[in-house]
């Protein structure tokens, strides 16, 4: 959706900048006085000229600020995303294809992505690298969940994914309760889970990924690094398909 906005807000500045070269060219032949009046009375006479450059620059603004990320994400390098003291990493460490996902287990855009990212983990776990990073900032449910997901891929990986994905389909905020109550369904042991939530090694990979995301001017969720293009909100199985086959 946010593209098709985008595109209809550049086709409506055609139109904007239509109407404005039309003034000035009807104002050079002496038809219309040239003045900030005239301009002034126009814009009030057609003020969806307004709204329409309004949504171009906000489309262009976002354009370019998605273009800083792809900057700053080729400058730090598509492998410090598949660096395990950072994300979750599975996969072939030999696959052509890689697949990053910085998220939040509240959010609901993140969530809105999961059907299509779960799909595709299903189909291409044999032969695609990805890398889950824990990016809690929604509040302290954020956290712990984070910190539960954490602490289980270091005690026993091979619960992770199932466990990430119970939690990212969950409906409501990740509640303490919900969150051990996952953990139970996955074959986890909670009194373990919660020892293993107090290691300093969970602060210390949730410290790298918030530092790693700042380095890529990584500031919302979903974010997801795809061949290493930078793509942000909610993805569908049709633009993760286009986005990681090969060009």
């Amino acid at each position: 959706m946010t593209s098709q906005w985008k595109y209809a807000a550049a086709g409506g500045l055609g139109g904007a900048a239509l109407a404005l070269i039309l003034v000035v060219l009807v104002s050079a032949f002496g038809l219309l006085p040239m003045n900030g009046k005239s301009i002034h009375d126009y814009l009030l006479a057609n003020p969806q000229v307004m709204v329409e450059m309004m949504a171009k620059l906000q489309a262009q603004d976002a354009a370019d600020q998605l273009h800083e990320k792809q900057v700053a994400i080729d400058k730090v390098g598509t492998k410090a995303f598949l660096n395990p003291r950072v994300a979750f990493v599975t996969g072939p460490a030999n696959a052509k294809t890689t697949v990053v996902e910085v998220f939040d287990y509240n959010c609901p855009y993140c969530r809105a992505s999961i059907p299509a990212v779960q799909k595709f983990y299903q189909a291409h776990k044999n032969d695609t690298r990805f890398a889950f990073i824990e990016y809690p900032f929604k509040g302290p449910e954020s956290v712990t969940a984070s910190r539960a997901a954490i602490a289980v891929a270091h005690t026993q990986p091979s619960k992770y994914m199932a466990f990430h994905f119970l939690l990212m389909n969950e409906k409501f905020v990740t509640s303490d309760d919900i969150v051990y109550a996952d953990a139970k369904k996955v074959g986890l042991d909670v009194d373990k889970l919660k020892a293993d939530m107090n290691d300093s090694s969970v602060d210390l990979q949730i410290a790298a990924a918030h530092t790693l995301a700042q380095a890529a001017k990584i500031d919302s969720t979903p974010t997801f690094i795809l061949n290493g293009k930078v793509r942000e909100g909610t993805i569908d199985e049709k633009t993760l398909k286009a986005m990681t086959s090969p060009s």
